[in-house]
């Protein structure tokens, strides 16, 4: 029984093929869901007109980022010349407001900006001079042919001394990978009765690549993962092979006790065991409620276990639905304008389960080429054809779907049931944020779905923190699917899915994440409606519209000095994820460690996470830092920079 049917083709549009699906009569009974809008997307001026007409829903917030788009001239607004009270960033206000609103109009809106003009203080500023630097930077920057060259070399240094370590430690049966004695050794270690249970590049990969630097992952948090954290230290006996918690000072000795105690950011927690204080540049912290939950979200989160247990201890299809699921899902549609929501007690699954409720055999998902992990798992589920298309590249998704419609499905041509184009409204590895306006185009142009993963946009983007859609000026309703997470913005955890009525409860019978899995703890569902609660206004003050401006204003400002420091730095302004290009891979656990000496705890990401040249660090702002956080961590940036060589935006060695 399909649940779909196929989108309407707005007047004018043509297509040598209809994207069909079966002419049954259950099909036709559910015309209904996933129901679209016969027009296609129409020029800017006509979309800011019927933005007006939307629901009270949608208006309530789409009306806060009207832009006039028919102007000839996009000119940013002065902020006044005596600095606003409270402004931590009064000094570079201007400059900050001119880039995001280029950006913007840039990667959101695609206005050219050779006719437009950027109206500056008439009085000299260094800052306003230096616009042009901040804008040279592309949202993905060419990697130089010697970081590319010496990349190449790294690896394959790499990969070569681990294979002679290998080779050795199988002629003389000795090395970390080698169980000594009858004591360690499993039965399958025994190699004449057993094949290897781990014989694989990924397995060699692990051992001879990845312990070398796993110090600069997994660490362990003692405290609450606001702006500024604990992490507790750890060391290693047996090269990097396994990594133990440092207990107290007593168990060092004196010498390397005294190397602790005179460490800068060196503490200790209540049973003495030793920690590292830390600024916080790497959680999904991004409005800030890990920092103020006690003032925000405690009393409401706490007064929920009164009345209902930590679990449930069962699925929703079952006895795992209380009176706060019931409520969240009711404030996610109102925030989102959307007609019904269905909650999940994780994020990954949310993408890993339902799309495969959704796609099936003889359908077509077409897949943004840097989609998440979660997105993939799901589309490879399901059992659809897969194709992908370059990033936020609305030309190659049209030709994409050009040829799916005239070829339709290999061997036999039959039409595809359906297709569905799956994006994110912020990639978290490159700190883009979707072309959406031009991916809902086309996809209404052809007769697409549209699946949008919001989860580390919503919250985050959007001047009420609607998302994607509110960012880039598009009608939910133009949305088939909308999916979230709770994880990143909200404090909790858990995912979303938000659709028409017909469709989610198709979903909560079929998708696998509903059925089976346990439903998410009553406890988390008030930490959402709680923060949902303050990001509205409706806890009576206005904190939750002061987090959203302060995560764009954080965000913009960190990203803005990374960039003059000659960083290739990826992604958009607005965002508030920011990675900068290391390529080397030595230089991975080089910078990590770096930033641990100096009380920054950061992620850094290496393949196969992501391409083997494109090795990165990444920042992820939070509305719970201060101005003094941001400069404190630039200043400390900067000398590390130095240190690894790291300027590629000015020199081709960095």
């Amino acid at each position: 029984m399909s649940f779909f049917h196929r989108r309407k083709k707005s007047s004018g549009s043509k297509s040598s093929r209809s994207v069909s699906t079966s002419t049954s009569q259950s099909d036709s009974e559910s015309d209904d869901v996933l129901s679209s809008t016969e027009t296609s997307v129409s020029n800017d001026a006509q979309t800011e007109a019927s933005f007006q007409s939307n629901s009270d829903c949608r208006s309530s917030f789409l009306e806060h980022d009207h832009t006039n788009l028919d102007e000839n001239d996009i000119r940013v607004l002065r902020s006044p010349h005596s600095p606003e009270e409270g402004d931590p960033f009064a000094d570079v206000r201007d400059r900050m407001e001119a880039l995001s609103h280029r950006s913007r109009m840039m990667h959101a809106y695609h206005t050219s900006d050779k006719d437009r003009t950027i109206v500056s203080d008439p009085s000299p500023s260094d800052d306003l001079n230096d616009l042009t630097l901040d804008t040279s930077t592309p949202a993905h920057p060419i990697i130089p042919f010697f970081a590319a060259y010496t990349t190449y070399l790294g690896y394959a240094v790499l990969i070569a001394v681990g294979h002679v370590r290998e080779f050795f430690s199988r002629l003389f049966r000795r090395g970390r990978y080698v169980a000594q004695g009858r004591r360690n050794m499993y039965p399958s270690d025994d190699l004449k009765s057993y094949a290897p249970l781990l014989k694989s590049f990924e397995n060699f990969y692990t051992k001879r690549m990845y312990h070398r630097i796993q110090d600069c992952f997994n660490r362990p948090v003692v405290s609450s993962p606001g702006a500024n954290i604990q992490m507790l230290e750890r060391v290693s006996k047996d090269g990097n092979k396994t990594l133990s918690v440092l207990g107290g000072l007593g168990e060092l000795s004196e010498s390397q006790a005294e190397v602790y105690r005179m460490g800068k950011y060196v503490s200790s927690v209540a049973d003495g065991r030793v920690t590292r204080k830390c600024l916080n540049l790497g959680s999904y912290n991004y409005l800030g409620f890990a920092d103020d939950w006690q003032v925000t979200c405690r009393e409401g989160v706490l007064g929920s276990m009164k009345s209902l247990p930590v679990s449930l201890g069962s699925s929703r299809m079952e006895g795992g639905t209380s009176k706060l699921h019931t409520e969240v899902e009711r404030v996610v549609c109102e925030f989102l304008g959307k007609e019904s929501a269905m909650v999940l007690n994780m994020g990954f699954n949310t993408n890993a389960t339902t799309i495969p409720a959704l796609m099936g055999r003889g359908d077509l998902i077409i897949s943004d080429e840097f989609n998440h992990t979660s997105i993939v798992n799901g589309a490879r589920t399901s059992g659809a054809a897969i194709r992908c298309f370059d990033h936020n590249d609305s030309d190659n998704l049209e030709e994409i779907l050009k040829e799916a419609i005239v070829l339709g499905q290999p061997r036999t041509r039959r039409p595809w049931r359906k297709i569905m184009v799956i994006v994110e409204g912020i990639y978290s590895m490159e700190g883009e944020y979707c072309d959406l306006r031009s991916i809902v185009r086309v996809c209404k142009k052809y007769g697409a779905y549209v699946y949008l993963d919001e989860a580390h946009s919503i919250g985050a983007m959007g001047s009420t923190g609607r998302g994607c859609c509110e960012y880039t000026g598009v009608d939910p309703s133009d949305i088939d699917i909308l999916m979230g997470t709770f994880t990143k913005s909200f404090g909790g955890m858990g995912g979303y899915i938000v659709s028409s009525k017909a469709v989610v409860t198709m979903l909560r019978e079929k998708c696998a994440a509903s059925a089976y899995h346990n439903a998410l703890s009553p406890v988390v569902c008030q930490q959402i409606i709680s923060s949902f609660k303050v990001i509205m206004g409706r806890d009576g003050t206005n904190i939750g519209k002061q987090k959203i401006t302060a995560l764009r204003d954080n965000s913009n400002y960190f990203r803005m000095r990374l960039i003059d420091m000659g960083l290739h730095v990826m992604g958009h302004y607005d965002s508030p994820i920011m990675p900068i290009m290391l390529y080397n891979p030595t230089k991975i656990a080089a910078f990590s460690r770096e930033c641990l000496k100096r009380g920054l705890a950061v992620v850094v990401v290496g393949f196969p996470a992501v391409p083997i040249l494109l090795s990165r660090a990444r920042f992820c702002i939070s509305a719970g830092h201060t101005r003094k956080d941001l400069d404190r961590a630039l200043i400390e940036i900067d000398e590390i920079a130095d240190i690894l060589k790291l300027r590629y935006a000015r020199s081709t060695f960095g």
